[in-house]
């Protein structure tokens, strides 16, 4: 073997320096004139050889790690290396006699931001290349002088380890041999300005439990056992569906439980309560659990702290074998500024606005996605995407729409930046959502986008074909959530009964906007947090009055067109506000704590409300039609008593009445169709098993031919004191 031609000075020092952006033009193996160049960069090695069928030649040293030679061959042969240290001696394949790992298609689809399946392009990949066992890690940073990839496998020292820079995507690769899953790794990137910056693969699918954050090689081997769910689940449109969600948040539902055993215990628990869906709050990688996951670090990741992704696939299957559908919290509209995370990544801004007037979050100290760049966008229309094909995810509620929708938001005069129109409309982030949007219906059928979206912004979940009166096309969702009927109608509750007649029109106002959108009611979390108190502590009076209060309210919100969501402890009028320390108060459904009544009952009220609620069509089959719902009393404020009806696709009627006194309303009537013979009660939140005082009818009611509240005929009623009365023809 004789010497080969020596590095240039300024090569040299760019391989060392991690800003080489093609080090397999230098490394590896190649044709020169009078054979094959050998060149190796092995930092800490005594001797580097080459082996190969025929062939052990040992590289001449060159200082630094650089270990060089040329052998007089014809053509570069299948070789290995056999690396000598100072304690032991490896076999291995050389990352530099690689082609690239990636294809030129997927680079265009990159580079034009239109990757649906992005986690299949970029970041660690085991695979077989060329014949050879390892893992393929691709990473976005357009803006770098140069990436390595680092890990335990190098003792994070990436000096050996530089990538290869794939022209104007903007994108590095490596294939590194023998590298498999459980891999520790991050990539260490040079800044435009010569710094390095460690950073996590923003495509990690698995990471370490936090507060560690190296990313970690993963490949799924879950086999899914939910075909029959996933055949079925789009056979009806959702807002024609029954629709009835149980809000968790997993870490505190059932404390230190993993996915795995969460698997054992949330299915049966939510099916027995008769929910049809269950909303996770945030399982996407987060450093910081006290936000509940709401700034995510690792999109691509669930997160570590309750298992691997695999374990987070078995929970999904086995809710959905129990007939439980998953909705999943997606948190698009901002990301925090950890050092090692997403912001300024590659030394610059790349996932924020470059604008700093657009990319700080005013609210939440946290950077917010420039939906205007090609690859951001893909990014996270992918992200969508990955966790509905990838992890069978029935849903995605978007988090904080509106801080996305608006350039103003939560910012004053000269704060912000009108758009080309002048406007206050990020138009940027509007067309981002609807090709979310569009993107998860096209791809994904019999799945549901939800929006949280506190604004009456037109046509959230408006087709994005259909442009309304503003200009613009729909956003595409599929339900929004009502944030206007919440907080109407927990202001109303809140009132002493003898102060509710002044607020009457709070409950009643939802009715005038209903049919805009397709709603969802939703009692979250965020009503049971930051001094908030629970849902049962926000209902005035004493313990009775409050938990009669609590019960009336649900069932006037099961009966109320939309779709329910409740967050988990309000199922059994938990009477502490929520802590993700500790989760729910589980003790209070203790038979040896408290009479059946107290908790229980209330559960009870919970679990039937939905039995009668799937099983009537009335209920949620035309939520979203006007001819779905009439009022037989909105205006009793001096007795504030609610009346109406709901009908089902064929006119079948369900009579849902509250009286929100705490008195017996004898004899009161209540207009009905006259065409039925009878009615009879098939809910009572006023039960005594659910903690009530029990003034039922248990019998059939017959009609008087007696007109009323513009009916032909009328129901003499007992209306039970603070409680709902839900009642159906014989």
């Amino acid at each position: 073997m004789r010497a080969a031609q020596p590095l240039d000075p300024d090569t040299r020092h760019r391989l060392l320096d991690g800003t080489h952006h093609d080090p397999h033009s230098v490394l590896g193996a190649h044709i020169v004139r009078g054979g094959v160049s050998f060149r190796m960069l092995r930092p800490h090695a005594k001797a580097v050889t080459v082996l190969g069928k025929g062939l052990r030649a040992e590289l001449h040293e060159d200082g630094d790690g650089f270990f060089s030679g040329v052998l007089p061959m014809r053509a570069v042969p299948e070789y290995t290396l056999l690396v000598a240290y100072d304690d032991n001696e490896i076999e291995v394949h050389d990352p530099y006699r690689f082609l690239p790992a990636i294809g030129e298609f997927d680079l265009h689809l990159i580079h034009e931001g239109r990757h649906e399946q992005l986690w299949r392009a970029l970041g660690a990949e085991p695979m077989v290349h060329q014949g050879v066992t390892g893992t393929r890690f691709t990473v976005w940073a357009p803006d770098a002088r140069g990436v390595r990839v680092v890990g335990d496998f190098n003792y994070w020292d990436g000096t050996g380890f530089p990538m290869r820079s794939l022209g104007s995507t903007g994108v590095w690769e490596l294939f590194v041999p023998g590298l498999g899953e459980g891999e520790l790794y991050k990539f260490d990137i040079t800044r435009p300005d010569g710094s390095h910056t460690l950073r996590a693969d923003p495509m990690a699918r698995r990471t370490e439990v936090p507060p560690a954050t190296a990313s970690v090689v993963h490949a799924s081997h879950h086999v899914w056992h939910d075909q029959e769910w996933m055949e079925r689940r789009g056979e009806r449109p959702v807002h024609e569906a029954p629709f009835s969600v149980y809000e968790v948040h997993l870490p505190s539902w059932r404390p230190r439980l993993t996915y795995r055993q969460l698997a054992e215990q949330l299915p049966s628990y939510v099916k027995d309560l008769g929910f049809t869906h269950v909303e996770l709050m945030p399982v996407a990688e987060h450093p910081f659990g006290g936000s509940w996951g709401y700034q995510v670090t690792g999109f691509y990741a669930p997160t570590a702290r309750l298992g691997t992704p695999d374990d987070f696939k078995h929970l999904i299957d086995a809710l959905h074998r129990a007939g439980i559908g998953v909705i999943m919290d997606w948190v698009p509209a901002h990301f925090p500024r950890d050092a090692w995370a997403l912001a300024e990544f590659d030394g610059r801004p790349l996932y924020e606005h470059s604008d700093p007037l657009r990319a700080a979050h005013p609210d939440w100290g946290t950077l917010e996605f420039d939906y205007g760049r090609n690859e951001v966008r893909n990014f996270l229309v992918a992200n969508a995407v990955y966790w509905c094909e990838e992890f069978h995810i029935d849903g995605l509620r978007v988090d904080a729409v509106a801080s996305m929708l608006y350039l103003d938001y939560s910012r004053e005069a000269g704060q912000w930046t009108p758009n080309q129109y002048g406007g206050r409309e990020n138009l940027d982030a509007v067309a981002f959502l609807q090709e979310m949007n569009a993107t998860v219906y096209r791809r994904v059928p019999g799945v549901v986008t939800i929006a949280e979206e506190s604004t009456a912004w037109d046509g959230v979940t408006r087709a994005t074909h259909h442009v309304g009166p503003g200009g613009f096309g729909g956003l595409g969702f599929g339900l929004k959530w009502n944030m206007g009927w919440m907080h109407d109608s927990l202001d109303y509750v809140s009132h002493e009964p003898v102060h509710r007649k002044y607020h009457h029109h709070e409950m009643t106002f939802s009715m005038v906007y209903a049919y805009s959108e397709n709603y969802v009611l939703p009692i979250s979390h965020d009503e049971v947090v930051h001094g908030k108190g629970s849902l049962v502590g926000k209902m005035p009076g004493d313990w009775w009055q409050q938990r009669a209060n609590h019960r009336a309210y649900l069932g006037f919100m099961w009966a109320h067109p939309g779709k329910q969501l409740l967050f988990m402890g309000q199922e059994f009028a938990q009477g502490a506000e929520w802590s993700e320390a500790h989760g729910p108060d589980w003790w209070l459904l203790d038979p040896s704590y408290s009479a059946e009544a107290d908790h229980r009952g209330v559960r009870d009220l919970v679990r039937d409300l939905n039995t009668v609620y799937v099983s009537t069509p009335a209920l949620w089959e035309r939520d979203t039609a006007p001819e779905g719902f009439a009022w037989v009393e909105g205006d009793a404020a001096e007795d504030n008593v609610f009346a109406f009806l709901r009908f089902d696709a064929h006119g079948s009627p369900l009579l849902s009445v509250s009286n929100f006194s705490p008195v017996v309303r004898h004899e009161y009537r209540i207009g009905v169709p006259e065409r039925y013979a009878a009615w009879h009660e098939v809910l009572n939140t006023d039960g005594l098993r659910y903690g009530g005082s029990d003034v039922t009818t248990p019998e059939p009611v017959k009609p008087a031919a007696e007109p009323s509240q513009g009916y032909p005929a009328c129901l003499r009623l007992s209306l039970p004191p603070l409680a709902t009365v839900w009642l159906k023809p014989v």
